[in-house]
């Protein structure tokens, strides 16, 4: 399909530079597809009420890391300039991918030296040599420290990874740590939230038991790759990036048994419905699952794994964007962007949110 047809313009002032207080305050758009989809204006607080007991939502419990760091390359000699670096892909121990910016004041060899002061590097600054670097611009940064000792390192000196459209906007401060941390976060490895959780409180989670809907959690590590365009013209052109998850065999049985009795498996955001659909059989049941997935879901696809979405609202042209109009068709959601936009709804990763219903 062309990348075109996935295209809408957003007025600036709607995309949300914070989350709702209390979380579970924000909006949500309820969505029916069809000919005139049905389009209801509730907030993520009505969820017990708008879901039924039975149905089953599952969340991704990956925690963002502190992955964006500033430091300046040294040992050159002259000028030292200033560069910043994304991590998104751990390799090993003492090892990640990184985009940086500007890539082309860099070399296979350079040194890299972030931040000033620290708990852990009291001996030393926290120094990573480029030791590969693509044509792209992405490097591999083979770190000083190993491990745990690394990870507290990053943790002190790296700022949350916020997306583009926010951290243009503003800067990363200390409320963005808890405020870009789901409920559910406690497998750390994502270097951008899976933004659908990011509306639920404790409150909510109690509410939604006592109705009788259970609440599933799957890990899938979210990588800086989930901000980049489709640069194609065509979607075939594109390549997905790969992430890694796992769903449990518990998890998957539950899954499973809560269907057979005619409840609904709602996935809460991208991430986790990507995750169950590459875990699911032909049959319809879901299997446990660990390992990368690059799944990448237009319009055309057929779901199997999940009945329900709740997910925010996404950028133009995005992947995340073909998703949603695979789930609920393309005209339907282009509507109900429409309506959101007009009734002024947040946008995007600190926004609010909309349950879908499948297209027929």
């Amino acid at each position: 399909m062309k990348t075109d047809l996935f295209d809408f313009e957003l007025p600036a002032d709607r995309i949300a530079l914070r989350p709702a207080v209390p979380r579970d305050a924000a909006r949500l758009l309820v969505v029916k597809p069809g000919g005139t989809p049905e389009l209801t204006d509730r907030t993520v607080g009505d969820l017990p009420e708008v879901l039924q007991p039975g149905d089953c939502l599952v969340v991704n419990d990956s925690r963002v890391i502190a992955a964006r760091l500033s430091g300046l390359r040294i040992g050159r000699g002259g000028t030292e300039p200033t560069i910043e670096a994304t991590l998104h892909k751990r390799l090993d121990g003492s090892r990640w991918r990184a985009f940086v910016k500007p890539a082309k004041k860099l070399a296979v060899g350079d040194v890299l030296r972030f931040g000033t002061e620290g708990k852990v590097c009291f001996l030393g600054q926290l120094d990573a040599e480029v030791s590969e670097k693509d044509e792209g611009g992405e490097i591999t940064l083979s770190f000083s420290f190993h491990g745990p000792v690394l990870d507290q390192a990053i943790a002190e000196r790296g700022d949350m990874p916020l997306p583009p459209y926010i951290a243009s906007r503003r800067k990363p401060d200390e409320k963005d740590r808890a405020d870009y941390q789901t409920l559910f976060a406690h497998a750390e490895g994502s270097v951008a939230a899976p933004t659908a959780g990011l509306h639920f409180t404790e409150g909510l989670v109690r509410r939604l038991r006592d109705r009788g809907i259970g609440l599933r959690e799957v890990t899938l590590h979210v990588g800086a790759g989930t901000f980049l365009p489709v640069k194609a013209d065509d979607t075939s052109g594109h390549k997905m990036h790969a992430e890694f998850g796992t769903v449990s065999p518990e998890t998957a049985a539950k899954l499973n048994e809560a269907r057979s009795k005619g409840g609904r498996i709602v996935a809460v955001g991208s991430t986790a419905l990507r995750l169950l659909e590459s875990a699911v059989g032909k049959d319809g049941r879901l299997g446990a699952f660990s390992g990368a997935t690059s799944i990448f879901i237009t319009p055309g696809y057929q779901f199997r794994a999940v009945d329900l979405m709740l997910t925010n609202f996404h950028l133009p042209r995005s992947t995340l964007f073909m998703l949603v109009a695979a789930f609920s068709g393309l005209e339907s959601m282009k509507r109900a962007y429409a309506h959101a936009i007009r009734s002024g709804y947040r946008f995007y990763s600190y926004g609010d949110a909309c349950l879908l219903n499948p297209h027929a």
